[in-house]
Formats: structure tokens, C-alpha cells, sequence
């Protein structure tokens, strides 16, 4: 009997790193084909978009960088170079194949990484801050990593957003960043058919102060 794959409502509703681990390690050999091409995921080229347009430089950190899809937009960008961290040691051996990034790490977010203090003038991640995954606790982490004056783009589904209470973290990080501002965008384009084709995504862009 052949196994069925792993989808994005088993993602959402992760309880647990090891859960985490479990599913990625499972869903990492298709994860490009069966996922974001299949439903058209256009997130990972928004927060891109949004990195660049905020005059984000490197060195960057793409945090839950999977498999590299928006490593490989920053490349493809000219920004670079860019390290990956993703708490799925398959999905960023994916990654690793592409080529793009200077070095991966694989580690649990919310445990700390294993990164000098300030060696980031850049951090980006998309799909990461969303249902069953990360919310506003990563922040914590990710800011010491960071330059004073760096670049932020992260992507929050919207719905998490509310029910995880972005808005009052980011009131309580005054201080710590500048500049926030924060953008609705598609999740998914126009080919999309799954039961999430029509969810929405905020892009954060800020900076460190």
C-alpha cells in the first residue's frame, strides 16, 4: 500500500519539534513538486521581493529555509551570501543540492542557534511564522544574530498573526527594531486548488535599532 504523503494540514497542525522533524524528514523528497508547485506557492518570491525592497544586503540568514525556495530568489537576486537554518536536517539537504547558500544549519529555533552574536545583515523567512510552527517567541533569537541596522522580511500567515498576538510583540519590540511595516499578501497565485488557496500572509520588514 503506497503511503500517502505528507500535506499542508498536517504542517499546520504540528504540536512539537519532534512532530516538525517527523513530518519534513517525510515530506523532504517531493516536498518542491508535491507543494509549491503543485498549489502555486508564491510566499517565499513576496518575501524576497520584500527583503530587496527594504535594501536588505548580505550576509543573510533564511530561517526554516526548507528545501531553499526563497534562498534561491535571494540568489537569483544577486544578495548573498546566505546561510540556511531549518530545523529538518532532509529538507535542508535539499537545499544543499541547489547551491546557493554558504552554509546550513540545522536547529531548533527556539533553542537558540549556534551563530556568533551581530553576524547577520539580513534575515529572512517565509512559511516559517506560521499555524503549528513558530510564533512571535522567534523572535528572541533572531535578534541578537543580527547587525544593529539589519534587515528584516518575515512572513506571518494572517490568521496567526491575530491568534498568536503578533501585533502586541511587535509593540513590545519598540525599541529594539525601527522601521516595521508590514504587508498583505497571497499565500498562493492563481493555479492553486487546495482547501488554504485563497489564505493570506503579512510581510514584516523592519530593522534592528
Amino acid at each position: 500500500m503506497t503511503r500517502k504523503p505528507p500535506n499542508l494540514s498536517d504542517a499546520y497542525a504540528l504540536h512539537s519539534p519532534e512532530d516538525s522533524r517527523k513530518l519534513y524528514a517525510d515530506w523532504a523528497a517531493d516536498y518542491d513538486q508535491s507543494f509549491a508547485t503543485a498549489e502555486d506557492y508564491q510566499l517565499h518570491i513576496h518575501t524576497a521581493q520584500a527583503f530587496r525592497a527594504a535594501h536588505g544586503r548580505g550576509p543573510v540568514l533564511d530561517v526554516g529555509a526548507g528545501t531553499g525556495l526563497c534562498g534561491a530568489v535571494l540568489a537569483d537576486m544577486g544578495i548573498g551570501p546566505i546561510d540556511a537554518t531549518d530545523i529538518s536536517a532532509e529538507m535542508l539537504g535539499r537545499a544543499e543540492a541547489k547551491d546557493i547558500y554558504r552554509d546550513l544549519i540545522a536547529a531548533n529555533l527556539l533553542e537558540g542557534l549556534p551563530v556568533a552574536p551581530g553576524t547577520y545583515a539580513g534575515i529572512v523567512s517565509s512559511g516559517t511564522f506560521t499555524n503549528g510552527h513558530i510564533g512571535p517567541e522567534g523572535f528572541a533569537p533572531l535578534l541578537p544574530v543580527a547587525r544593529r541596522g539589519a534587515v528584516f522580511a518575515i512572513s506571518i500567515n494572517a490568521r496567526h498573526y491575530e491568534r498568536a498576538g503578533f501585533e502586541r510583540a511587535f509593540q513590545t519590540l519598540m525599541g529594539r527594531i525601527r522601521d516595521l511595516h508590514l504587508d498583505e499578501v497571497s499565500i498562493y497565485g492563481p493555479k492553486a486548488t487546495g482547501a488554504h488557496k485563497d489564505d493570506n500572509a503579512l510581510i514584516a520588514t523592519f530593522r534592528k535599532a
